[in-house]
């Protein structure tokens, strides 16, 4: 049981004591702006179809308009978390902001998939600088542990409702503007953090930081983008072609030089000594499944609720919001669960359900019934990824002093992100490898359909789910076919749709036995011994 914490007994300066003192006003600021990051993870996700539309977009250019903010997010949070940690925090976090929503602004007027995942990807490096800086301000804040335990319990809430709520935004912007409204709508609200921001946060930093490690900086984003680049393009190339494997096989060069010199260095951008503690390792490696799971899951079900069930936007967000509600219900007591029954128990058993949820959502078909198995899943997984983020979170934080706060964040952060970018491009890569094959059988079973379409429009329909479902609804297709048409495509996603969903439980459940293994039940706080 832990005890109450005098500020003053822990050397807070009189401007740091104003800061503690409103603590939980500055928790307001820190939760807007990372609303407005997370959100920012999947509000696109509901614009899909619309950007396959109107760009003329393929499922591979929308894995990209994705996992380009994803994958520099994800590279640059290490990066991020050290330079806040030298620097100062404070900065960090506004200086992030700024970018964050002048790159919003310009992404929202792009003409082409090119420039939108190009500015998709310069808005992941605002986001690099916000995010870390977030939980690493509400370590150094709250000194107390149950305290702290408290403000990560929300700060996963509010993660976990902005991850929710992302297509439900989507689809009411939407439904009533055009789809750059998905991403100007972050110029009013990142606006009001800066200038909350300035007056509220502290300023906080590493006494001790070093330089940054530019040449770890260099070979951890080259190791995570040649990673995801690989996943994605593989179905195109095939999976076991030369191609494919030289560039694993670059992979794998990259990231055992990158362990390599972070273990020589004076002062690592990482130290991968840090994962010698299990608490660490574990809570990061629980976090990384999570995210892989819940992104992957959400980048194919809200394809799922426009094309196959027919929603338009709005409604296909709105369809949504039982995994916000799971979410949102459940992770204010994730933290406290966790320190009642041990976080090995509750993260493994938040691992479960998602595997459980991931399990139903494999038998939804065109007619499942809505009331039913559709909100039934989404809430397991929503209540499973609770139980993770909160104690995951709350896990690696505990077992960093208050000075490496913003190194433990960007960690936290970097698994999240990179989980994430990897559920997308290994979900997005199943899909495409199951669905432009059965597209392309289910065409040729139907006499003389490919001779009679337009050139190029049948490898259209393999490459774009939008562009086989117009083609089922062309006037141009005889009357007496289109059924047959519609359910072969119907059919076609759905098999890889399901197939993502197996291989996403089969994740789950494979992090669920190791945070069980390795996640101890309870540890000494690190982070409030110094």
């Amino acid at each position: 049981m832990s005890t109450s914490v005098n500020p003053s007994a822990v050397g807070l300066d009189s401007h740091h004591q104003r800061a503690y003192d409103r603590r939980w006003w500055v928790m307001v600021v820190l939760c807007i702006a990372l609303f407005m990051t997370v959100v920012d993870n999947l509000i696109v996700n509901v614009a899909l179809p619309t950007l396959q539309h109107q760009l003329n977009a393929s499922t591979t250019s929308l894995q990209w308009i994705v996992d380009a903010y994803s994958l520099v997010f994800a590279g640059l949070l290490l990066v991020g978390g050290g330079l806040g940690d030298r620097f100062g925090r404070k900065g960090a976090l506004q200086l992030g902001l700024v970018l964050f929503v002048a790159c919003s602004a310009v992404a929202s007027q792009s003409t082409t998939t090119h420039s939108l995942i190009f500015w998709r990807g310069a808005m992941g490096i605002g986001a690099s600088l916000v995010f870390p800086a977030t939980l690493a301000i509400i370590t150094n804040l709250f000194i107390d542990p149950t305290e702290r335990a408290k403000a990560i319990g929300l700060w996963s809430a509010v993660s976990g409702m902005a991850v929710a709520f992302g297509p439900i935004a989507g689809g009411f912007l939407l439904r009533h503007f055009w789809w750059g409204s998905v991403f100007l709508v972050n110029v009013p609200v990142g606006l009001i953090a800066v200038v909350a921001g300035a007056f509220l946060v502290p300023t906080s930093k590493d006494p001790n930081a070093h330089r940054i490690d530019k040449l770890g900086f260099v070979l951890s984003t080259a190791t995570v983008g040649s990673l995801v680049y690989t996943v994605i393009e593989s179905p195109h190339w095939g999976w076991t072609s030369a191609q494919s494997l030289g560039r694993f096989a670059v992979v794998a060069v990259l990231l055992a030089a990158f362990v390599a010199w972070e273990m020589r260095v004076e002062h690592p951008l990482l130290d991968v000594k840090v994962f010698s503690n299990a608490r660490f390792s574990a809570g990061a490696a629980s976090i990384f499944t999570a995210f892989f799971c819940l992104f992957g899951f959400t980048f194919l079900v809200t394809q799922y609720f426009q094309f196959v069930r027919g929603y338009n936007t709005l409604s296909a967000g709105v369809h949504t919001l039982p995994f916000a509600i799971g979410a949102g219900v459940t992770a204010p007591f994730a933290a406290r669960m966790a320190l009642k029954f041990g976080t090995k128990r509750i993260v493994a058993l938040g691992l479960v359900n998602m595997a459980i949820g991931l399990g139903l959502a494999s038998r939804m078909n065109a007619n499942t019934a809505y009331f039913g198995l559709v909100i039934v899943s989404m809430v397991i997984m929503a209540n499973g990824l609770s139980f993770v983020t909160s104690p995951s979170t709350e896990a690696i934080m505990g077992s960093l002093s208050r000075e490496k706060a913003g190194v433990g964040s960007a960690m936290n952060d970097t698994s999240r992100e990179v989980g994430g970018t990897l559920g997308v491009a290994v979900s997005g890569s199943i899909f495409v490898s199951l669905y432009g094959p059965a597209v392309a059988r289910g065409f040729k079973a139907i006499p003389h359909l490919v001779e009679s379409l337009p050139a190029g429009l049948f490898g259209k329909a393999q490459e774009s789910v939008y562009a086989a479902y117009a083609i089922a609804d062309s006037p141009k297709v005889p009357t007496a076919v289109r059924p047959v048409l519609l359910n072969t495509v119907n059919n076609s996603f759905l098999d890889g749709f399901h197939l993502a969903c197996i291989v996403g439980a089969c994740m789950a459940l494979a992090g669920a036995a190791m945070a069980w293994k390795f996640l101890p039940a309870r540890a000494k706080d690190h982070a409030s011994n110094l």
